[in-house]
Formats: structure tokens, C-alpha cells, sequence
């Protein structure tokens, strides 16, 4: 089991979500089967007719595409907290919808902007920001989303002499302490799926919650399976992956980029990303930067 979406998983997806984040006229889903050797050219041709490129007037700076993440924006993510050098999975995909728009890299800057502030509502700095965010309805009040460029799992980390890294099954989790960050969807799936017989704890952030495990203070947490991934194979020596969260479920979520609420340049950054699914762009950028999920089990 892999942590890509597959062009006809893809139009599955955004043909049950697609009008929620992006103007209607930006969502026409293509059969993958009928539309394969043609969706680089439509994509290309959808941006070209808004004039998505340089000189359509369309970007925050003329003739420049402004482009914020985080600081700092950590590996897998970014590789050396560079977003402009294209390497880790959201620089390379922010240059592939770049030049997918027509921008060199000499017209690309990128900003830096507090994961917060690129959610709030008013007037943004920059023409689009990557930044793991999450699809999620309320935040569509404030902010446009792109096409989804990622679907994620949920994955459980534990200390590997634990008890909680012999579970199998979501039943063998319901007893355990776990834990994940405040208000985020790793939060959503302990309380949603597992459904445990105690309150989870949720902590400020992804690190207070790796420091409690390391306490002992929890048995597992929960995250993203890409940050699973980091954790063990980086970050806390001795733990392992449980396993993954059955996709997809009610709280499996997508990673979209943010632009300013009704940007005109949504639709052409959705054109874009469907652009490089079809033509299997994003697929290969998932191989290379982001470790495949097939190592570890499906908690049924």
C-alpha cells in the first residue's frame, strides 16, 4: 500500500471534493482512462487561457511567482530549509507547478510565513504557500485550496519496548495512552477511529508530544505517516511504527496549498497539480522524497 494517489484514485478524490476548494470552473474531472496522454496538454492549455504565467497580471509581484513556507520547513518537506533549491517533496512540487505555469526559476521568489498567518483571513504576501496544510472545511471561510497534491495517513509510533509496538489491531490500541497535537487531524483520528477507552492527550505541538513519549508520559502517538516515518528513522532512536490507519476513512486528510481567499490564480495552481498527477509528476516526487508506506501494516 502506498501514500500516492494513482490518476484514477486521484479523480475519485476530487470528484468528491473538488467544488469545495476550488471554483467550479476549475473542477472538470477527466476519466484517467480517456484522458491520460491528453492532461498535461489541458492543464497547460487551462492556464494559458486565464493567463496564469508571466505577464497575466495575475501574481502578487509582476511577472514573479511568490511562493511562502514555514521557517524553519524541515526534511522530508524541504531539504535544508531551501525551499528555492526544489529538493525535498514540497520544493520539488512547488517548482514542478512553477514551470508548470510558465515561471523559470530566475521569476520564482519564495517568502517565509507562520503556518498561522497563511491561514488567516485577509489580503497574503505571496501568490501561494506549501506548507502541509490541510483541507478543512472551516478554513475555506478564509483562505482558497488548491487540488490536493498529497492524501496521508495516520500512523502510531511507539518505543519499541513499549507494549504498544505489539498491537495488530485499532481494538489492541483502545486501551493504551495515546497522544497527538491540539486540534489536529492525528487528534481527529485517535478520537474518531480508535475510539479509546481514555481521553488521548493532546499537546501543544508534534515535538511536546514526542517528548512525552520519550517520558513515558504516553504509549504511542499518533501522525502523519510521512512524520512517522522521520520520527523513527531520525529522530527517537528505539521507536518503531505500529502501523497505519486503514485509508481511506473519514478522517484521512489531503494536503492542499493555500492561496488568498477567491486568488485568481487558484484555478490555475489546481490545473497545474492536476497537470502533474496525470502525467505522474507527483507520483515519482512521492517515490523519491517521501519513505513508501508499504512497510508498515494496516491496523484493521
Amino acid at each position: 500500500m502506498t501514500a500516492v494517489l494513482t490518476p484514477r484514485r486521484r479523480s475519485a478524490v476530487l470528484a468528491s471534493i473538488c467544488l469545495a476548494v476550488v471554483p467550479a470552473t476549475a473542477c472538470t474531472i477527466a476519466d484517467p482512462a480517456d484522458a491520460a496522454d491528453t492532461s498535461a496538454a489541458s492543464a497547460d492549455a487551462a492556464s494559458r487561457s486565464v493567463s496564469c504565467g508571466p505577464g497575466g497580471g495575475l501574481t502578487w509581484a509582476p511577472d514573479v511567482l511568490t511562493i511562502a513556507t514555514d521557517d524553519p520547513a524541515h526534511a522530508p518537506w524541504v531539504i535544508d530549509n531551501d525551499p528555492a533549491n526544489g529538493l525535498g517533496y514540497e520544493g520539488a512540487v512547488a517548482r514542478a507547478v512553477s514551470e508548470r505555469l510558465g515561471y523559470a526559476p530566475d521569476q520564482v521568489r519564495f517568502s517565509r510565513v507562520a503556518f498561522d498567518d497563511a491561514l488567516a483571513p485577509g489580503p497574503k504576501n505571496f501568490d501561494f504557500d506549501i506548507n502541509q496544510f490541510t483541507i478543512v472545511a472551516d478554513r475555506r471561510d478564509s483562505v482558497d485550496f488548491s487540488a490536493p497534491y498529497y492524501p496521508v495517513a495516520q500512523s502510531v509510533v511507539a518505543l519499541s519496548t513499549n507494549p504498544a509496538a505489539r498491537s495488530r489491531s485499532l481494538a489492541d490500541l483502545t486501551e493504551l495512552r495515546l497522544g497527538a497535537q491540539r486540534n489536529s487531524t492525528s487528534l481527529a483520528a485517535i478520537e474518531g477511529t480508535i475510539r479509546p477507552g481514555r481521553t488521548p492527550m493532546a499537546f501543544d505541538s508534534t515535538d511536546t508530544a514526542k517528548a512525552a513519549l520519550l517520558a513515558g508520559e504516553v504509549d504511542a502517538i499518533v501522525v502523519d505517516l510521512p512524520t512517522g516515518f522521520h520520527i523513527t528513522e531520525e529522530q527517537i532512536p528505539g521507536s518503531v511504527i505500529v502501523g497505519q490507519f486503514p485509508r481511506p476513512n473519514d478522517v484521512t486528510e489531503f494536503y492542499g496549498v493555500v492561496l488568498e481567499k477567491d486568488s485568481p490564480l487558484t484555478g490555475c495552481v489546481s490545473a497545474a497539480l492536476d497537470g502533474l498527477y496525470d502525467d505522474g509528476t507527483l507520483d515519482a516526487l512521492i517515490a523519491r522524497w517521501l519513505t513508501d508506506s508499504a512497510g508498515a501494516r494496516v491496523l484493521q
